[in-house]
């Protein structure tokens, strides 16, 4: 059922995103060729589908909510176009496929990533049924994640933490920016769209925030004893980068221990919901046990 659940909500998202895709206009065919190349180059789509399953954990109609869970994508793949780029991680391959700016240069790329950002805002203000106030919270929560107090400003904190050891404690400030924000939005965006009260809300950012670490955990752990052809990028970057990571500053089985961990911590989160938080407990169990 899990399985099922989650490969019927990637086939929904997919199938909204080339929707968004036709309907948008450009001044130019190529930089649509550059967008359309890395939002439908696959993935988990974990992002609109943690919203869609935060929803249902409140009123069960996560799929109500499609639009604002396709911008959560757009963003996430316009940082994934710029993560890439030469200035940053300077990587070739992004799940099986050559980087953008291998297809289509450094400067389209850039603007692809530009276009999917601010595209992903147009879509969100197309979802239905949601009272105005309630999509200004989530814009308002989606613009400060995406933003200098969450993925970018870990970004940066990353970037100039290269070549330089930093401690368990700033490597965790700049995962719950760079990672994590995004996640935390996610969930949070799904419980306000369904109208969770606080006491729910409180619960459901509280996994959010153990889900980023468990993630990012598991992230590191696969960038060292991860298959290259299964990921579809390449392994052993974050040495290759010097960079500090929960593998590199404790050890491996150490930083699989800390994974359980974030990861019993979200199941308790979870502790007072009943079986309409399943799919929740699924993904992040699924998180540790992932090879890609």
């Amino acid at each position: 059922m899990f399985k099922g659940l989650w490969k019927q909500r990637i086939k929904l998202v997919e199938t909204n995103l080339t929707e968004e895709l036709r309907r948008t206009k450009s001044l130019d065919e190529k930089l649509m060729q550059a967008m359309e190349y890395s939002l439908m180059a696959g993935g988990k789509r974990l992002r609109p589908i943690l919203l869609m399953a935060a929803a249902d954990a409140i009123n069960g109609k996560g799929e109500k909510y499609l639009q604002v869970a396709s911008a959560f994508e757009m963003i996430h793949t316009y940082s994934l176009i710029h993560d890439d780029l030469p200035a940053m991680d300077n990587d070739d391959y992004r799940r099986g496929k050559l980087t953008n700016h291998k297809v289509f240069g450094e400067a389209m790329a850039i603007l692809a990533g530009d276009a999917l950002l601010t595209l992903a805002f147009e879509v969100a203000l197309r979802q239905k049924g949601v009272p105005d106030e309630i999509l200004f919270t989530v814009l308002e929560e989606i613009s400060k994640a995406a933003g200098a107090a969450g993925m970018v400003g870990g970004q940066v904190i990353d970037l100039r933490s290269e070549g330089i050891q930093i401690d368990l404690a700033a490597l965790k400030i700049m995962h719950m920016g760079k990672t994590g924000a995004l996640f935390r939005a996610a969930i949070r965006c799904g419980a306000l769209l369904a109208q969770a009260d606080d006491k729910k809300l409180n619960a459901l950012t509280r996994y959010a925030e153990d889900f980023g670490l468990a993630f990012q955990i598991t992230d590191d752990i696969l960038d060292v004893e991860g298959d290259a052809q299964i990921l579809g990028k390449a392994t052993g970057s974050d040495v290759k980068n010097n960079k500090s990571t929960y593998v590199t500053l404790t050890s491996l089985d150490e930083a699989k221990r800390l994974a359980k961990e974030a990861v019993d911590d979200a199941l308790t989160a979870l502790e007072n919901f009943g079986s309409e938080a399943d799919f929740l407990r699924g993904i992040v169990q699924f998180l540790t046990e992932r090879k890609k």
